[in-house]
């Protein structure tokens, strides 16, 4: 049974990233029909709190720990303005400027973001003389070189679209022309966002470590910052309206699935493995994205795109296998601190044994 509980966060990202790839291309899709972006993002946020808060309140964790304090909640809010507000509205304004291949291409730097965060705040240890150190630099590296190469040699545009001209807030001031380079600026920050929501969560996490419960404050109070967004973003209330039973059905997955369930599991598995864990199977969201885009929205696939998916998965794994030495390494540590303690006991015991058993020796 060990082999599988070393393999379920694994097993958790792997659905995770189906998860989010399905809910990009239905999200371009939405949002090309005409839904906010703004807008989408806070429909995502209520019903993912509907879905979460009745199952967080009947199987919550009563402990000590869980108990919400204003440490907690500063920590849980500030997560919800960096991970839900800051990156999903600023992520999927990108997304509408630019498309949703472009949107997980340029979140494969998410896994260099953090690793280089985490390491700057002591989550991730850092050993530049250490094998397992390189390995993860070199695979952050490929990745990212996979992902780039990916972007640039397929270009990520739909056939036949049209933007709508009033769901941005960016198309009047900065013009048609640089919609595609303010797109991925936009995409570039929300990637920056979810890097920080990654590095927080450990504090996060530590401090209230009910996942239910967690998921569920930040839903709720993602909607609350989203809505007080969209109020001033989108003040019309037709901007409101959701228009199609596809786009109800897209928000409903979002919030259901894409926030009220993937928070949980994402917190899940950054608490057994760290950040950077977590963040190095973002680039499989590329592949995958790539397979249902041409599918669904018959994108083409390009040589390119073949090569740059196999370097993403080859920098994964080598980041993986760096990852699993660290795994290894502390837990060794930890059998050898044991030791060392139990040694020490029997030493003190053979002492006081030799003390208790001197006066009978002298006499």
């Amino acid at each position: 049974m060990g082999w599988i509980e070393y393999y379920k966060p694994v097993t958790v990202m792997l659905v995770l990233q189906f998860t989010y790839a399905t809910l990009s291309v239905s999200a371009r899709a939405s949002l090309l029909q005409g839904l906010s972006p703004r807008v989408f993002v806070f429909y995502r946020q209520a019903f993912g709190t509907l879905f979460i808060t009745p199952i967080a309140y009947f199987f919550r964790t009563k402990t000590k720990n869980s108990s919400m304090g204003w440490k907690s909640f500063s920590l849980i809010f500030i997560a919800a303005l960096i991970g839900v507000t800051g990156n999903q509205m600023i992520q999927y304004e990108g997304m509408y400027l630019a498309s949703s291949s472009a949107a997980s291409a340029l979140a494969n730097i998410i896994p260099a973001i953090t690793f280089v965060a985490a390491s700057i705040v002591g989550f991730e240890p850092i050993d530049i003389r250490s094998f397992r150190t390189i390995a993860k630099i070199l695979g952050t590296v490929v990745c990212v070189t996979g992902a780039i190469t990916m972007s640039l040699i397929k270009g990520p545009k739909l056939l036949n679209e049209q933007l709508p001209p009033s769901n941005s807030l960016l198309v009047n001031p900065i013009g048609r022309d640089n919609l595609w380079l303010v797109g991925c600026l936009c995409l570039f920050v929300g990637c920056c966002c979810w890097s920080f929501w990654l590095i927080i969560q450990v504090p996060v996490t530590r401090n209230y470590p009910d996942h239910l419960s967690l998921s569920a404050w930040m839903c709720f109070i993602g909607t609350m910052q989203c809505g007080i967004v969209t109020l001033f973003t989108d003040p019309c209330l037709e901007a409101w309206k959701i228009k199609s039973y596809f786009q109800l059905g897209t928000c409903l997955y979002a919030g259901i699935v894409g926030s009220g369930i993937s928070i949980f599991a994402q917190a899940w598995v950054i608490e057994r493995r760290g950040p950077v864990f977590s963040a190095m199977f973002n680039p499989l969201n590329t592949i995958i994205v790539t397979v249902f885009a041409s599918i669904f929205l018959q994108e083409q696939i390009y040589v390119g795109s073949v090569i740059g998916a196999f370097g993403i998965i080859i920098g994964l794994y080598v980041v993986l296998w760096g990852k699993a030495k660290d795994v290894e390494m502390l837990k060794e540590a930890g059998e050898k601190k044991i030791l060392e303690n139990d040694q020490i006991k029997i030493v003190q015991v053979l002492v006081d044994g030799s003390n208790l058993a001197e006066p009978f020796l002298t006499k």
